[in-house]
């Protein structure tokens, strides 16, 4: 299986990993980061599978996969 990491102090909550998440693993946080955004965060990293696709759809780069 595969994993993310999201770095939230550069996420500003576009959603775009969101809706692009097969799995719909990835949701906004309920609070705020540095920059007045509600971050993406995993929900279920063991449900992960490292495809990408939130990565690929990410536009400031905040997503590192792992496989």
């Amino acid at each position: 299986m595969g994993l993310i990491k999201i770095r939230e102090e550069r996420c500003k909550g576009c959603t775009l990993c969101v809706n692009a998440c097969p799995k719909k693993i990835i949701a906004l946080a309920s609070y705020v980061n540095s920059k007045g955004y509600n971050p993406a965060t995993l929900t279920d990293e063991e449900a992960c599978t490292g495809c990408g696709f939130c990565y690929a759809f990410c536009p400031d780069i905040c997503i590192e996969v792992y496989r």
